[in-house]
């Protein structure tokens, strides 16, 4: 729902961090303050446990342009980037996370990139990742490459979630059908012209990551079910290549029993029970996971759902501290 006055909306997904909030405002409202332009800084809370929501409710009461949508549980980071996409009013929409590893202040330049380049899309790209443990630069360079083969060398490189997007590109997402996008890979994939913002990516400014290895994988593995039918056609190859190692052992045993030298063994049973075993059961499970997205797909259940708006609720009374966390 565009708003004509509001240039742009700052989409901040949210979950548990009350630690880095002070840090937050401090650089975020001076910075928007600045660019001249009105604009609205919509935080989603993600279902946190803490007092976050509580202390975004204070700060809107100074600050008028801060606005919270609550989620009724925890939803994931898309989800929540979802319900951000889908509040949003303003005629461009930036998405960054709270932790403030990806500056802020890079948005004055996407802004005027955006207009510069005559774009729809600005990628911040991040330059250096230094203050990233290697684990975490490594399954990001790996990740990386496999989307790249797998979707299109259209998505950027070490792109992450922090971007600038235009309302045409805003409206394209909403109209998508489906759930579970992955928005690094959904918003290349449309197409609109982009162009990129390099920048050092920074050390969380408080807090402790809410997004570990567990997290990362799963994003991966949805990365690649919803946008590739690769891991399909592996499980044909697998399926071919465990065809052909059956074939040999039945060779193998029919020349070995001709030659009269056949011996009762349990060493090349196991080896061929365990190969193509292996083999099967990996296919089915990459069945498994594509019928799963089809089983929750026709579930049609809500990705998200919002528990409250402080926007529609302006004029009513302010959700207290323990309303807030309930």
């Amino acid at each position: 729902m565009l708003d004509p006055e509001l240039e742009l909306s700052v989409v901040v997904p949210m979950y548990d961090e009350e630690e880095v909030l002070p840090i937050f405002f401090d650089r975020m409202r001076p910075l928007l303050d600045g660019l001249g332009i009105q604009y609205e800084v919509l935080v989603v809370d993600d279902g946190s446990r803490d007092a976050t929501a509580s202390m975004l409710i204070a700060a809107a009461g100074d600050w008028p342009q801060l606005r919270l949508v609550r989620l009724l549980r925890n939803s994931g980071h898309q989800a929540a980037l979802s319900a951000g996409f889908r509040r949003a009013r303003g005629k461009y929409l930036v998405t960054i996370d709270a932790d403030l590893q990806d500056p802020p202040e890079v948005i004055a330049e996407m802004m005027t990139a955006v207009k510069s380049a005559d774009v729809d899309v600005v990628y911040g790209v991040r330059s250096d990742r230094s203050s990233d443990s290697f684990g975490k630069r490594t399954t990001a360079r790996m990740y990386y490459r496999l989307m790249s083969r797998l979707v299109g060398k259209d998505i950027p490189f070490d792109g992450g979630d922090f971007r600038l997007v235009s309302r045409r590109v805003v409206d394209a997402v909403n109209g998508l059908p489906e759930d579970g996008r992955v928005f690094r890979l959904v918003i290349p994939w449309l197409g609109f012209p982009s162009t990129e913002v390099a920048y050092v990516r920074a050390e969380r400014a408080a807090g402790h990551t809410k997004y570990n290895l567990t997290k990362m994988f799963r994003l991966a593995f949805d990365s690649v079910t919803a946008f590739s039918a690769a891991p399909l056609r592996l499980a044909t190859w697998l399926g071919l290549l465990g065809g052909l190692l059956s074939a040999v052992f039945v060779v193998g045993a029919l020349a070995i029993k001709l030659a009269g030298q056949s011996v009762p063994g349990w060493t090349s049973t196991v080896l061929a029970v365990s190969v193509i075993g292996a083999i099967q059961l990996l296919c089915l499970g990459l069945l498994g996971e594509y019928v799963a997205r089809l089983f929750q797909s026709s579930q049609k259940r809500p990705q998200f759902l919002v528990g409250y708006d402080s926007l529609e609720d302006k004029g009513h009374q302010a959700l207290d501290e323990e309303s807030v966390r309930s």
